[in-house]
């Protein structure tokens, strides 16, 4: 086999391979040969064909299966004997195919970049720490109570955690504007569902009483006529309710899995997974900087055939969410590559980052880190124990939990090298900054 290597540009690379004749004519007769062993063609007994009829009829079609095979082949051999690590499938443009010469074709293909890692120790990482408190803990049990409260009727004005029910009509420079009028809307006031100055427009009224107040639209609000924009609400009354609360007794600990349990029971597991949720938002805080600091420490030249390949799993991704991929327009049209250009650049990026420093540490997923995931995925179930067995039976979820364990653990590496200060924080900061996230 000839090979010769050109750099054209950047990560491009032009391979130009020769394969001799006599290789691919003596597989194209192997095949015929098999073939003759095996086809059946009217007035031949199977097994009896002559290779001369088999050749006539199906020859061609052989041989550029063969050819294709030989080429498929032979590029890889071509690539690692020059050392060549292939991002992506390459163009393979034919240059020479006739039987009985030497089969010769160009391939055009992408390589891996090299990546030179920075120095970690040079890195400055914050690490928050925070706990679970017993006042933490009464405000998740109050927020469980006030998720199953019912609502009855209240005789007095209206007051921040009510739901009342109103009708209103919202005017700009005294014209009603689409989407601002309503009847019988049920609402939570303190919830923030409405523009800033609405709800607290309604607290102090009473059933049956009209009230006109004056907002202002957010600058940043959906719609472009009222961004920003001042307008007034007319707003009616109807009723006023209160939340009754359920009490804290068996009825309730059940509708939380929490089965033949007293408070103390149903508080411990509760506690249980609000550590759990905490623990995940202190390590996904941790990790956003560590991914951070990788991207901006390190340039690296990405492979185009990665980043579309990312482009179009991230466009997938966005479809299933939308029901699936079986729609009736045209998807390219309606999701063009550039909506995700950023997030699939980023995401190759760092992937070629991690993939260096785990084969730079000689990094391997942990089994019990493995193991210890899979339990805490499952401790969520009813049934623990079926949901590990079936992880354990699912070759493609084991291969996602060990890449997420195996990239927990270059974290863990980085963050053993990098300057590491702890700031103290509590349950409520770290989770809402997960859920802005």
């Amino acid at each position: 086999m000839q090979v010769s290597l050109e750099t054209t540009s950047g990560l491009e690379r032009r391979l130009t391979v020769g394969v001799p004749a006599e290789q691919v004519d003596n597989e194209v007769e192997n095949r015929i040969k098999q073939a003759a062993r095996n086809v059946s063609i009217k007035g031949f007994r199977k097994g009896k064909v002559p290779v001369s009829v088999v050749k006539q009829r199906y020859g061609a079609g052989i041989r550029q299966e063969v050819v294709g095979d030989v080429i498929s082949r032979s590029f890889y051999a071509a690539a690692q004997k020059e050392n060549l690590k292939p991002a992506g499938q390459p163009s393979i443009e034919p240059k020479q195919l006739a039987p009985g010469k030497d089969l010769e074709y160009v391939a055009v293909f992408e390589v891996y970049p090299s990546v030179a890692l920075a120095d970690m120790a040079a890195y400055e990482l914050t690490r928050h720490t925070a706990e679970v408190t017993e006042a933490d803990l009464d405000t998740m049990v109050e927020t469980l109570r006030k998720a199953q409260a019912t609502w009855k009727s209240a005789d007095r004005a209206a007051a921040d955690g009510d739901q009342v029910n109103i009708n209103f009509v919202g005017t700009k420079e005294g014209v009603e504007f689409a989407g601002g009028k309503a009847d019988n809307q049920k609402l939570i006031l303190g919830s923030k569902s409405m523009i800033p100055g609405f709800e607290e427009g309604i607290v102090g009224m009473k059933t049956g009483e009209e009230k006109t107040i004056s907002v202002t639209f957010p600058e940043d609000y959906q719609s472009e006529e009222l961004k920003g924009a001042a307008a007034e609400f007319k707003i009616t009354l109807n009723s006023v309710s209160e939340a009754e609360l359920p009490a804290l007794d068996q009825a309730f600990f059940d509708k939380f899995g929490v089965f033949g349990g007293d408070l103390a029971k149903f508080r411990a597991e509760v506690k249980s997974n609000m550590e759990r949720e905490l623990n995940n938002a202190l390590k996904a805080k941790i990790k956003t900087q560590v991914m951070e600091v990788l991207i901006s420490s390190h340039m690296v030249d990405v492979p185009k055939a990665l980043v579309a390949n990312e482009i179009n799993l991230l466009r997938e991704q966005m479809m299933q969410r939308f029901g699936g991929q079986k729609q009736n327009f045209d998807v390219r049209s309606l999701l063009p590559d550039t909506m995700f250009q950023e997030e699939a650049n980023r995401r190759v990026t760092l992937g070629l980052i991690v993939g260096e420093i785990v084969k730079d540490a000689k990094i391997r997923p942990d089994a019990k880190l493995i193991k210890s995931k899979i339990e805490e995925i499952a401790s969520t179930y009813e049934q623990p124990q079926e949901v590990i067995d079936y992880y354990n039976s699912n070759r493609e979820l084991m291969a996602g939990v060990e890449s997420a364990v195996l990239e927990d653990q270059v974290v863990d590496y980085i963050v053993s090298k990098a300057k590491v200060s702890d700031l103290a924080s509590n349950y409520d900061d770290v989770i809402k900054e997960k859920a802005q996230r």
